[in-house]
């Protein structure tokens, strides 16, 4: 009776693990392994050792005719003996002796045996192989001579892209991805990923980022830690795990791949230490970086209007892409000289009021299309919502814009993007205008094979395809040194360097001055390519009323409205409410001679 009970628990531990094995592997996949504490690999072993164990008892109890507490006897001899079988070291023969021969049964137990014999002989070789290969990578990471070092918490499309951009600049460096669980079909897509990183030379471990501590490395080496699983929600707490470890390190910088609210008001206090932290919103990153090379084209391009120039914007689809460009460009065009003016599509019946509510001063009537005053934010913008990019209505509402110079598309997907872009430059044509028209396409595949496409007259679209993903995770736009030097040093003067990166506030602001300084210079408005104490008395009154026409929309972008007293300065950043967000002239002279830049 022993036989056959000890059989059924061995066999059903075998496929416990089985299925274990097999939801844990498929959570991986899935990024969902919540819950999962052990590895498949480790799964299944667990399941061998228990296994081996009770296939062992039986032999001893009817070897040696044990039975009351004797059985704990046997449940030791048989430990002793699986230990024996993963070590290579089991003898078969030994269940072939005790097990009733001529026996339906006897014969089934031992081919049973034979299998868990050789399974635990692959899985003890397979564990050595393991070991040594984990240790062989710890080695190599606490003995490098290399100047910096990287580590990704997660292996997926984005962060390889990412590394091997920032591998392309800096050579001399070890990049590391953590959480790496192959893919038992070759080609599956986390398979691909794998081997790209190991041919290039990239390390790879199973073990969660938690788990590995490099904190003890030398402190002249430069390390680079970027939290960017797939699930955001995750990112942020293990960015707080993390800074436990390292917080005593020096030269240490974290990016957090996060754009929720939650992860900045979790990051904003945390205890970091001396880590700078960066929470990177990649989509503002982009756009930022975008505006910072080729923002200069809107002025280029410009409509001229009499005296004035005119930057006449199209956005399509008011999704994250669309919203944040909408949102820069606000900003970014307020330039002496010109005026803005944004029209805004959606397919969303309630794109407009989702707008108003993240924006309300932004769109409210005393701003919106107000230009009765030379130091206060300049714009008109138009949101129309619940418009069908398939109808009639939709190329009505711009033909009756008339003049055009930019056009964003930022649909929901590829295949809408580009026949909506395309379709675009069709009407512009009969209208007899030809805008700038930029298009998200996040295929790199599909970026490559648009550039430079043309119809079957040879006649080019000259759209540009922007935000796939190897722009969208390159090197410049998440670390992106240039434009984060000049935020930086903005910064400094008023403020402390650990601020800059602690808090979204400061560093956003920063980047948002520094942009349009950059701009200021290039478009050669008198006095911005000088410091203040050269500038006239004309060209700082004028560049201080500018630079605080930028500062109202790019406040009221972010949803500040005014705090209802200048007098008492009553700046409420919990509720987003400022006193200073009021024209140039009802600054006091101390506030308005902070403007200078």
């Amino acid at each position: 009776m022993s036989w056959i009970v000890c059989f059924c628990i061995s066999v059903v531990f075998i496929i416990i693990s089985i299925i274990y094995a097999i939801v844990a592997s498929s959570n991986r996949k899935q990024k969902s392994n919540r819950g999962m504490i052990l590895s498949p690999i480790r799964i299944m072993f667990i399941g061998l050792i228990l296994a081996s164990v009770f296939m062992f008892i039986p032999v001893y109890i009817y070897e040696y005719n044990l039975n009351g507490f004797h059985v704990f006897e046997a449940i030791l001899l048989s430990i002793h003996n699986m230990i024996r079988l993963f070590f290579v070291d089991g003898e078969l023969s030994f269940i072939k002796d005790h097990v009733e021969q001529n026996n339906l049964f006897g014969d089934f137990y031992f081919v049973y045996a034979s299998f868990l014999f050789i399974g635990s002989s692959i899985a003890t070789v397979g564990f050595i192989l393991s070991f040594f290969k984990s240790l062989t990578a710890r080695l190599k990471l606490r003995f490098t001579r290399k100047s910096s070092i990287y580590l990704f918490s997660s292996l997926n499309e984005n962060s390889l892209i990412l590394a091997k951009d920032i591998y392309t600049h800096d050579k001399d460096c070890i990049i590391v991805f953590f959480d790496v669980y192959e893919a038992t079909e070759g080609d599956d897509p986390a398979d691909v990923l794998i081997k790209e990183a190991q041919r290039l030379g990239f390390i790879c471990f199973k073990d969660d980022i938690l788990n590995f501590s490099l904190s003890k490395t030398r402190n002249n080496m430069f390390l680079h830690v970027f939290i960017i699983h797939d699930n955001e929600s995750d990112n942020a707490y293990k960015a707080l795990k993390l800074f436990q470890i390292y917080k005593d390190r020096d030269k240490t910088n974290f990016y957090v791949f996060s754009s929720q609210i939650e992860s900045e008001v979790l990051l904003a206090k945390a205890d970091s230490g001396k880590i700078l932290v960066r929470r990177i919103n990649s989509i503002r990153s982009f756009i930022y970086y975008e505006l910072y090379n080729n923002g200069l084209k809107l002025f280029q391009n410009a409509v001229s209007v009499g005296s004035e120039k005119v930057i006449s914007i199209v956005i399509v689809g008011m999704g994250n892409y669309g919203t944040e460009m909408l949102k820069a460009l606000t900003w970014f065009c307020q330039m002496d000289g010109y005026h803005i003016q944004i029209n805004a599509f959606d397919n969303d019946e309630d794109a407009l009021n989702r707008f108003r509510a993240m924006c309300p001063e932004l769109m409210d009537s005393a701003h919106n299309g107000n230009f009765s005053d030379d130091g206060e934010a300049q714009y008109i913008i138009n949101i129309h919502s619940g418009m069908r990019f398939d109808t009639p209505f939709f190329y009505q509402a711009l033909r009756d814009i008339k003049q055009i110079s930019y056009v964003f598309v930022a649909l929901d997907n590829d295949v809408d993007n580009i026949r909506t872009a395309t379709n675009l430059r069709m009407f512009f044509e009969r209208m007899g205008i030809h805008p700038t028209i930029q298009s998200i396409v996040k295929s790199t595949a599909k970026k490559e094979a648009l550039e430079n496409a043309t119809n079957y007259s040879n006649q080019p679209y000259d759209i540009q395809y922007v935000g796939d993903a190897e722009s969208l995770y390159s090197r410049n736009v998440i670390i992106n040194s240039d434009l984060e030097t000049e935020a930086l040093n903005r910064h400094l003067r008023w403020g402390k360097e650990d601020d800059f990166w602690r808090f979204d506030y400061n560093h956003n602001s920063s980047m948002a001055s520094a942009l349009h300084t950059k701009l200021k210079k290039a478009l050669d408005i008198p006095g911005a390519r000088v410091l203040p104490d050269q500038r006239s008395e004309e060209e700082k009154v004028a560049l201080r009323k500018l630079e605080h026409r930028r500062w109202n929309a790019y406040m009221r972008t972010e949803g500040y409205v005014f705090s209802g007293s200048l007098e008492k300065r009553s700046r409420n950043n919990l509720g987003k409410m400022h006193h200073c967000l009021v024209t140039f002239d009802l600054l006091s002279p101390e506030e308005q001679q902070k403007d200078d830049h």
